[in-house]
């Protein structure tokens, strides 16, 4: 993939006072593209066995709770989706620490099975009727063995990605693997569709809700094997060949205590970015079913056809970050947020389907933009040697407290309240506080290399016009104490403030 490379902050070799042409790194397109699909069909495979959960949760709520009183059962169904996510943070932990020293291919191999074989296991687990309690505890076992896999997936495919691509097509490239996602969710959600209208709600309670769940299994080995043909990325190479002297691991005291400001940073965009995607792709179509009183089949035809639309906006709004920047990408989205969630929640509120979907629909565009910026946005808060484990940690913790929470605690709200308007006012506070933390915190970052890392380009013609420009190619420099380079030599013992 490399025509030339070098190392980073962690190796050592980049000059940060002179740069020079075999500092730069040419990016082989073809390889990038392909490492972008793979990458993002094996997310997708994640998502698909993830998403699952999420659209079969009034039956799953029949099926191992079926002694609950049927208006609390959905309540039942999210919270053990919740349960998922207090594994998260931990799978953020392990994953995101081993990716930053065996490398980032490895981990992503490890977890596609690992989520493949809990999603498997779920749909050999018999039910409540059969088997008692013990039904719902291994159905939470289950959940918490695919959180804790997830926790080690997204950070770093996004990460892969990011450090696979050029500066200037990196915000287009890294949006393919939010297609993946958005791929992934609407295989789940067309698989159910199909089966809940092929056989009718009485049977997919019965049986028809494990066939999903079965094709995991299959599908894992498929996305590991494609997968393990991957090359490591140029960053994780670079800092591998390094002299051994001039190598340093990141311990997490050490991460906490001198990246702690872009941690908090990728907690607060974490925050409102996953509050909008599941409220999107993962409540919206039991909302239309059990607060709105559609026939679930209508409920997840609608947010299909809205993900199947969002694919080409999400390009398109991973192209112009490139063109125009990500952060006016993301603002812009969030203030649409804000001023249209009240419209579109009233809009799914009336019986007419068109403006049903058209509210549904404007829910998703807002959410695209997100989806199109923040892949690439994300992994260039942190330096190389930490880049992994910072990004799941933080990602997997801000996700667990706020994102994965969302269907359950916009579930009990409007239990509690009977307003089904709370999801559009939740909506919008959580995005006023995703405009300050844009705005005040977020560096504009498109076209520029990673923290840490050379410049990247697909064709050597570009390293001209970098060199003319040595300060704007390495501006992450400055985020460097004065002690950290000498002639070039990063000192592995200091590190970003």
């Amino acid at each position: 993939m490399i025509n030339s490379y070098t190392c980073n902050e962690d190796g050592g070799k980049l000059n940060m006072s002179n740069l020079k042409k075999e500092d730069i790194i040419v990016v082989d397109t073809k390889v990038a593209k392909q490492t972008v699909v793979v990458t993002s069909l094996g997310n997708a495979m994640e998502w698909f066995d993830f998403g699952l959960y999420a659209y079969l949760a009034v039956t799953i709520g029949k099926v191992f709770f079926p002694e609950i009183d049927p208006a609390h059962q959905l309540i039942y169904a999210f919270a053990t989706f919740a349960i998922a996510f207090i594994a998260r943070p931990l799978g953020g932990l392990v994953f995101g620490m081993l990716g930053d020293r065996v490398g980032r291919k490895k981990v992503l191999s490890l977890t596609l099975i690992m989520m493949a074989a809990s999603t498997l296991f779920i749909g050999l687990i018999p039910s409540y009727s059969t088997i008692g309690i013990a039904a719902p505890i291994l159905l939470l076992v289950a959940r918490l063995v695919q959180g804790f896999s997830t926790g080690g997936e997204y950070a770093g495919a996004m990460t892969y990605i990011a450090e696979s691509t050029s500066d200037k097509k990196r915000g287009f490239l890294t949006s393919g693997l939010e297609v993946g996602t958005v791929v992934g969710f609407s295989a789940s959600a067309a698989l159910v569709t199909l089966l809940t209208y092929l056989i009718g709600p009485d049977r997919m309670v019965e049986w028809g809700w494990r066939i999903p769940f079965l094709i995991a299994g299959p599908m894992g080995f498929i996305g590991f094997y494609l997968r393990s043909r991957l090359e490591e990325t140029p960053a994780f190479k670079a800092m591998e060949e390094a002299k051994e002297e001039d190598r340093h691991r990141a311990s997490l005291k050490e991460i906490l205590t001198n990246h702690w400001k872009p941690l908090f940073i990728c907690i607060g965009i974490v925050f409102f970015y996953n509050t909008s995607l599941y409220m999107v792709l993962t409540y919206m179509p039991s909302y239309l079913t059990q607060e709105l009183g559609y026939g679930e089949t209508k409920g997840l035809v609608f947010n299909l056809l809205v993900m199947i639309l969002l694919i080409p906006i999400i390009l398109g709004m991973g192209y112009w970050s490139d063109r125009i920047g990500r952060n006016k990408i993301v603002k812009g989205a969030l203030i649409g947020t804000i001023l249209l969630s009240v419209p579109a929640f009233i809009m799914m509120g009336t019986n007419n389907n068109f403006i049903v979907f058209a509210g549904l629909f404007i829910l998703g565009i807002t959410l695209a933009a997100f989806q199109g910026a923040l892949p690439a946005t994300l992994p260039s808060l942190f330096f190389t040697k930490v880049r992994y484990g910072s990004l799941a940690i933080t990602y997997n913790v801000s996700t667990s407290l706020f994102g994965g929470t969302t269907p359950l605690v916009i579930a009990w709200l409007v239990s509690m309240t009977k307003n089904s308007m709370v999801p559009a006012y939740y909506l919008m506070a959580v995005c006023i506080i995703g405009l300050v933390v844009v705005g005040f915190f977020v560096k504009e970052t498109a076209g520029r290399s990673l923290r840490g890392s050379a410049p990247t380009v697909d064709h050597p013609s570009e390293i001209d016009e970098l060199l003319k420009n040595p300060d704007k190619a390495l501006w992450w420099k400055e985020e460097l104490p004065v002690e950290a380079g000498v002639e070039g030599k990063f000192n592995p013992n200091v590190t970003a403030k």
